[in-house]
C-alpha cells in the first residue's frame, strides 16, 4: 500500500509554492503555463498541484543564474592589465 502522506509531500499547492518563491499565486501559475514548473491537475473539482522536486529544480537554477551573473558583473568590472599580471590596478582593495 503506497505511502498517501509522503506523495501528498511531494505535490503543493499553487499558494504553498507562491510562498516558498516569495510570489503570487499568478505568477507561479505563469511558471506552471510556460513549463518551467512542472504541474498536474488533480482531483474533482479539478485543482493544481506542482512538484516539489521540479519546484527544486527551478530554485537551483534561478540560484545558478544569479551565480553566473554574478561573477560576470565581476569579471567586466575587472581590467585586463589585471588579468594578465601587469600595468596599473584600478581596484587596490
Amino acid at each position: 500500500m503506497p505511502d498517501t502522506s509522503a506523495s501528498a509531500a511531494r505535490q503543493l499547492s499553487p499558494a504553498e509554492a507562491a510562498e516558498l518563491l516569495g510570489l503570487s499565486v499568478d505568477e507561479v501559475m505563469e511558471l506552471v503555463q510556460t513549463a518551467q514548473v512542472q504541474a498536474m491537475r488533480v482531483g474533482s473539482p479539478a485543482r493544481w498541484r506542482i512538484d516539489a522536486s521540479s519546484l527544486e529544480r527551478y530554485i537551483e537554477d534561478r540560484i545558478e543564474i544569479a551565480r553566473r551573473t554574478a561573477l560576470w558583473a565581476q569579471a567586466n568590472e575587472a581590467s585586463f592589465p589585471e588579468l594578465w599580471g601587469s600595468g596599473p590596478v584600478r581596484h587596490s582593495d
